[in-house]
């Protein structure tokens, strides 16, 4: 790994410049560390008590805008209550699973809120998965409901089998589906009297990640770890007000929508204004629409606005913060500069991690602090392991040096884990710095910063990101195998100039030749857009370890250069198909004028 630049290390100098422009919201600063310090797991706190408790105190206050509609506090409320007695006549307890398959719009917030009012887990399926894929999140949470929404109606067919009872939301309802909308004009709007007895120690939701290995994993978020989340990203990062109005179109089966930035906003009493999808175009005219004063971001979006041609209104807005993870720290001060934003509170956090770090002190070119345990360790990047010594323990790495990080598991800083045991259990590591202690490896690198501060330096193992999602090679690589004529597929990240994250690349080893428009369309059905590998390099054959894995470090290094490859390259570079590499396509990628 490269050495840390001088603007990487933290100064002191820095926190305190920061501090003092955060003495406005200091007071609320100081709420969350209050909220952090004071939260058990076995408070009777929880989601829906919260948004009970603000719709009392500030019923007609906006709590959530789309679109041209808005809801106050009191009604977005009774809607979920409505849709919480709605659920209870079909069955739904606590501790039932309800699958929830609608794309980005109010309903899906509603619905997660009267499902947890009731004690209920919310399974939030990625509406982009399809099939095997699709069939496989369904299994892990094993759901005894699923709300569908219309919008989806692709996705849910392509399920086949045996599927849980289904609440359809839209037209066309499949046969045995219940519809939503009737059910809903004839529920009771009262508080549900389960609410009493949810504690922050129950699960709320299922969060679906690829992990570092394999198909989807379910990740458990608990009230607590949610709740934590508020305090420590939110109010401590953040730092909105009651007339604050933060906008989100990242999708809601992410953490960054869920979990952040409505957390951020329920801290606060503040508004949620909610996107359908994310559009570069006319991002900053939704922005001005909802009255926008922060956003919730990832990497990519904000590369994709910075890559806009500039206008005299990209100052033309209100918003004074952001919040989000995977500001690269190459484009920081520009993306801040450009658009005048005030605070950017980048934050490092995982599904199913136990701790995270946030920004709070407002210093370019980092994730941010964290208060909890953690450790940055030696790694070894050829055996993708952590180092140990000679006495079996781990070594923290120096400051500015780049490791593994690592977070303490301990009963205040649980780890929730997977549905999987077996999953969860391979995510941690024992016997770290004394016997009979316990980490949870994170599975990335990250740089130490000092004064408790990281970097976000790259990921490990079989999964990397790419246009914001994490893809699973081994889905990828059975997409590959099922085309005729592949016998080999092995599936890797490599560097893009100028773009966040690693592009896919597959080596393959074939029985006859290529075609690769008819391969470029098979992978169009089979994977989401972002899965699909931009890069191709076609071996007579595998290496494998002693073990019979794949060898992927060589191929990570070498990557699409032509000059340090012997082999065929070929590059998708339009979707229609795949295409022999050449000098042009290398060039152009090296000067930013294609990312995939």
């Amino acid at each position: 790994m490269a050495a840390a630049t001088p603007t990487d290390r933290i100064r002191f100098s820095a926190l305190c410049r920061g501090a003092l422009t955060g003495i406005p919201t200091t007071p609320r600063l100081l709420k969350g560390l209050w909220g952090l310090a004071t939260l058990k797991p076995d408070s009777p706190r929880s989601i829906g008590r919260l948004l009970q408790t603000h719709a009392e105190r500030r019923p007609d206050a906006p709590a959530l805008r789309f679109e041209d509609e808005v809801w106050t506090y009191a009604q977005f409320n009774a809607w979920a209550n409505r849709l919480a007695d709605v659920l209870r006549q079909q069955g739904i307890g606590a501790g039932d699973v309800v699958a929830v398959l609608v794309e980005n719009r109010p309903l899906v917030l509603a619905a997660v809120a009267g499902i947890v009012k009731l004690g209920a887990v919310a399974a939030m399926v990625n509406h982009q998965q399809r099939g095997e894929v699709l069939r496989h999140s369904l299994k892990l949470t094993s759901p005894k409901l699923a709300l569908v929404g219309a919008e989806c109606a692709e996705a849910w067919q392509s399920v086949g089998g045996d599927t849980p009872p289904v609440l359809w939301d839209g037209a066309d309802a499949p046969n045995g589906a219940l519809q939503l909308a009737p059910l809903l004009a004839q529920a009771q709007d009262g508080e549900p009297a389960e609410l009493e007895s949810v504690s922050a120690n129950q699960p709320c939701f299922y969060i679906f990640t690829s992990g570092t290995t394999g198909l989807p994993k379910a990740s458990r978020m608990t009230h607590y770890r949610w709740l934590r989340g508020m305090a420590g990203l939110g109010q401590m990062g953040l730092r909105l007000g009651p007339d604050d109005v933060l906008y989100c179109c990242l999708p809601l089966y992410h953490n960054n929508a869920l979990t952040v930035s409505w957390g951020a906003v329920l801290g606060a009493g503040a508004t949620f204004a909610l996107g359908r999808r994310f559009s570069a175009s006319r991002f900053w005219d939704e922005i001005r629409r909802h009255r926008a004063t922060a956003f919730c971001y990832i990497g990519e979006l904000c590369r994709y606005l910075l890559n806009r041609p500039a206008t005299p209104g990209d100052r033309d807005h209100s918003v004074h913060s952001v919040i989000g993870n995977g500001l690269r720290p190459e484009i920081w001060a520009a993306f801040q500069d450009r658009f005048g934003i005030r605070n950017v509170s980048e934050f490092y956090g995982a599904s199913e991690s136990n701790l995270a770090f946030v920004n709070g002190f407002n210093v370019q070119r980092t994730a941010g602090f964290c208060p909890m345990p953690f450790a940055v360790v030696a790694f070894d990047a050829d055996a993708e392991q952590p180092r140990r010594g000679a006495d079996g323990y781990m070594r923290k790495v120096a400051t500015g040096d780049t490791g593994l990080l690592i977070t303490e598991v301990s009963e205040k800083t649980p780890f929730d884990g997977y549905t999987d045991p077996q999953a969860s259990e391979a995510k941690l590591l024992r016997n770290v710095f004394a016997p009979g202690d316990c980490w949870f490896n994170t599975g990335d690198l990250v740089r130490d910063q000092g004064f408790r501060h990281i970097q976000f330096v790259d990921r490990v193992g079989d999964t990397f990101r790419w246009k914001g999602e994490n893809v699973a090679t081994t889905e990828v690589e059975a997409a590959l195998g099922a085309f005729p004529g592949i016998e080999q597929a092995v599936v890797y990240g490599v560097a893009i100039p100028d773009a966040d994250g690693r592009a896919g690349m597959a080596a393959l080893t074939l029985s006859g030749s290529l075609d690769g428009a008819a391969l470029s369309r098979h992978l169009a059905d089979a994977l989401p857009a972002y899965a699909i590998p931009l890069f191709l390099r076609l071996r007579a054959e595998q290496e494998t370890t002693a073990t019979f894995k794949y060898r992927k470090v060589d191929l990570k290094r070498e990557g699409f250069d032509p000059a340090r490859v012997v082999d065929p390259l070929w590059v998708r570079w339009t979707p229609e198909a795949y295409v022999p590499l050449t000098a042009d396509h290398v060039a152009a990628i090296h000067r930013g004028e294609w990312r995939g």
